[in-house]
């Protein structure tokens, strides 16, 4: 059985080197090593827990840091393929348990407290060029897709004759706080040449610029 490549920050890559270093270890394509072996699951949880009491946060398991990181990298438009092989999941359905987070509620309370934890960390925000073409993608996929109890898992490249189900129905009563995600809908609907669909949107988009009267 190989094993995972596990990408790694610069940072955390610059203390392991460091660490191996002041042990004396050579280089290793392993992780942990203790004299050229590798360390037990054991004494990575112990490690892990004895940190977490050392920084007053309770018990903290490295599994529990693994669903940490697969939540906010999903978040952070992180696609499930590449979060599959990062996790060493063999059946995607496994990694469909991350894909919850994406539930409307959550994911607003998420962002609105996630600049604020990242201002503790990093001096500056994330610059905009760093997020890469496929992770811009796939966030601007997953929003379009967002239903009031879960996602739409329609591969992208097969069109729907629902897709604009709600928004033509008499009943339908879009918001200011909906206008950035629904023009993100009009101008995806221009992208893909799909006309009736962007005339819907485009209505909306003038009930809701129209002065009140």
């Amino acid at each position: 059985m190989s094993e995972p490549n596990v990408p790694l920050h610069p940072r955390v890559k610059t203390l392991l080197e460091e660490w191996a270093l002041h042990r004396g270890e050579q280089p290793t394509q392993l992780l942990f090593v203790d004299r050229g072996r590798r360390i037990p699951q054991t004494r990575v949880d112990a490690a892990v827990r004895r940190a977490a009491t050392a920084g007053g946060l309770g018990h903290v398991t490295p599994h529990q840091l693994r669903h940490t990181l697969a939540t906010q990298a999903i978040n952070r438009g992180m696609s499930l393929e590449a979060i599959a092989a990062l996790l060493g999941h063999t059946s995607m359905t496994m990694t469909m348990t991350y894909a919850r987070i994406a539930d409307r509620t959550v994911a607003q309370e998420y962002f609105a407290v996630s600049e604020k934890v990242e201002a503790l960390y990093e001096p500056a925000p994330l610059p905009a060029e760093a997020e890469g073409p496929n992770m811009r993608q796939l966030r601007v996929e997953t929003n379009r897709r967002l239903l009031g109890n879960g996602y739409c898992s329609r591969p992208a490249e097969l069109g729907c004759r629902y897709e604009t189900i709600c928004e033509t129905c008499s009943f339908f009563a879009p918001t200011i706080a909906f206008r950035d995600t629904l023009q993100n809908q009009h101008d995806d609907a221009h992208a893909r040449g799909e006309t009736h669909r962007q005339d819907v949107y485009a209505n909306i988009l003038k009930r809701l610029d129209e002065p009140a009267t």
